[in-house]
């Protein structure tokens, strides 16, 4: 039998069940701070390099399949944080059992997905682009680029399933330390496949993917030699229909929040596209410093939602009152600071991607970030609150609040962008978060609640 507690102590896995609740989901964000900052590199380092190397048109190339990459790689990366949810309470009720036919389920659930997210956006890829209006000097770029992202969804998937099973039990470190390696592999890679093969954008998107695959494979050795619980058996491998019901009633629609965000943005860049290629220049660059900028609330997040997970498997009600409330607090604090700094630095990074003969760009890059980084504080309480949710199973409200993201973004779009132009564009995502925590706000008032209400009776009944 497997040592459960013996892992704990070797520094393998651990619990989020005991401890100051801030200590423990600060420590648990670190690691996942610095992983998602890597992840974010691969997009960066896409960017700085096309730009750098190929030019202002290709970098506006990788920029416009963003949101069609964010549509279906974001999915992937929900669904697949959804079924780590149920994993996460098994472990956190000390069921082993549990864990193992969970981490079985999801591999089937993560395998037919995958087969049809490749077939179906590889073959639309050409038709999406063209009918979000990619403008003509780009398009045939574009689709170079996003079809071979596309193609390699397995990988994405791979690495994305294995690395939210790690974090689920409590291991929010060794996927850093893949990811660091993929990040370094992509980057030795796109400056080869583009200096030297000559590959252009395709050559940024094999790179991308060689160096998924690999960090995929690497988190899978490490499962082997060091996670016996998450080495799965023959037995672990049956199908239980009611097991995937189970998993797709929580993961699917984590995946689909993802998805209705990214067709926001579809929206969003169909528009984007009618103001020009230095529109489009500006918002990639801005966008990907965007991306950096706002890790930190998007790690406290993924944070709290294994806590929360953890800590309801274990019956722990006070700690996830009192844990959520000390996030809030922090992450709202960390994100209003870095939303200063970068209004007030925003103007170099952007030189970074095209350098400074790009006074346009620059310009409009500007007006983004004065939109959106004034708003970090409120995207804060956004992925605190989503993510508490659905660590707690309540994966149908981040969708609700999805759809009105979807619809903010699209008034922007089709509105604010059309009256207001480049900085019409620059309010959506400001709109879309301020639409989303209208949703989440009552429920997780309502979330709490229950949570005293349980906790009181859990009290009554030890006393």
């Amino acid at each position: 039998m497997f040592d459960f507690f013996g892992v704990e102590m070797r520094g393998i896995l651990h619990s989020l069940t005991t401890g100051s609740p801030i200590k423990r989901v600060v420590l648990f964000t670190i690691p996942l701070l610095i992983g998602n900052l890597f992840q974010q590199l691969y997009s960066f380092m896409d960017a700085l390099i096309v730009g750098r190397t190929i030019g202002k048109n290709a970098l506006a190339a990788v920029g416009a399949t963003g949101s069609i990459n964010f549509l279906i790689i974001g999915f992937a990366q929900g669904i697949t944080t959804g079924l780590s949810v149920l994993t996460a309470q098994a472990y956190g009720a000390r069921d082993e059992r549990g864990v193992r036919k969970s981490f079985g389920t999801s591999v089937w659930i993560s395998l037919g997905l995958t087969v049809v997210l490749t077939v179906v956006s590889v073959a639309m890829t050409r038709p999406l682009l063209t009918l979000m209006q990619t403008p003509p000097a780009i398009i045939d770029q574009s689709v170079a680029f996003v079809r071979v992202i596309f193609i390699g969804v397995a990988a994405a998937m791979a690495f994305n399933l294995l690395s939210n099973m790690m974090r689920a039990l409590g291991d929010s470190r060794t996927p850093l330390f893949f990811l660091i390696i993929a990040t370094i592999l992509n980057i030795i890679l796109e400056l080869i496949f583009i200096l030297v093969f000559h590959w252009g954008v395709a050559g940024a998107g094999w790179a991308t993917v060689t160096a998924q695959f690999c960090s995929a494979i690497l988190c899978w050795l490490y499962i082997k030699r060091h996670i016996p619980m998450l080495v799965l058996r023959r037995q672990d491998m049956g199908l239980d229909w009611a097991a995937i019901r189970r998993h797709i009633n929580v993961g699917l629609p984590m995946g689909f929040s993802m998805s209705i965000i990214a067709i926001g943005a579809v929206i969003l860049q169909v528009m984007l596209n009618t103001l020009g290629t230095n529109a489009v220049a500006a918002y990639t660059a801005a966008g990907r410093i965007d991306q950096l900028a706002t890790l930190p609330a998007s790690s406290f997040g993924l944070a709290m939602a294994t806590f929360a997970a953890q800590n309801l498997g274990a019956r722990q009600f006070g700690r996830i009152r009192k844990g959520v409330h000390q996030t809030l607090v922090l992450n709202v604090t960390v994100s209003a600071i870095l939303g200063l700094l970068i209004i007030t630095f925003g103007q170099p990074l952007v030189n970074l991607f095209l350098g400074p003969k790009q006074p346009a760009v620059t310009a409009l890059a500007q007006t983004y970030f004065h939109f959106n980084a004034s708003m970090y504080w409120l995207l804060a309480i956004l992925f605190t609150m989503r993510n508490l949710l659905q660590g707690l199973g309540k994966t149908m409200v981040p969708t609700v609040a999805g759809l009105f993201e979807l619809l903010m973004r699209a008034f922007a779009g089709l509105v604010l962008v059309t009256h207001f132009g480049f900085a019409g564009a620059s309010m959506a995502n400001p709109l879309a978060w301020l639409g989303s925590v209208f949703v989440l706000i009552n429920v997780y008032f309502h979330t709490m609640k229950q949570i005293r209400q349980r906790e009181a009776a859990q009290q009554q009944r030890s006393d």
